[in-house]
């Protein structure tokens, strides 16, 4: 009997370490540079599920990034919602950029469409 707890309790333990790993990995910012960079393109697509709604955004420069924006809830917070944006509309993103310099990825803080500002992370703004 003595066996069977404990090898259920390294399991738990292995397990509720995994998963604690992969959601700080996957909610850290630690992949994106500390400074904060402008991408400016136009909306091909946007996608609002979770766990992170994202945009992909055409820029003349070097084509398609993901931005990804924060959870749903803040998204909404910031006022960004479902019909908020569509393909085609202008788009400035102000975020951080993935340290991998060939991945066109990065995480927003601000974005602005069509002149109508969203401040998905207000607190980690560094410019105004």
């Amino acid at each position: 009997m003595r066996l069977i707890n404990s090898k259920r309790m390294v399991i738990g333990a292995i397990l509720a370490l995994s998963v604690a790993t992969g959601a700080a990995a996957h909610h850290g910012w630690s992949w994106a540079e500390g400074e904060q960079t402008e991408l400016r393109g136009t909306i091909e697509k946007v996608t609002m599920g979770g766990p992170h709604p994202t945009l992909d955004v055409a820029t003349t420069a070097d084509g398609i990034w993901l931005v990804e924006l924060g959870n749903p809830r803040q998204t909404e917070r910031s006022g960004f919602v479902e019909g908020s944006a569509k393909k085609g509309d202008p788009i400035v993103v102000l975020g951080n950029r993935s340290l991998k310099a060939d991945e066109k990825r990065m995480k927003a803080v601000r974005i602005t469409v069509a002149d109508k500002r969203y401040d998905i992370y207000p607190e980690r703004i560094q410019t105004n």
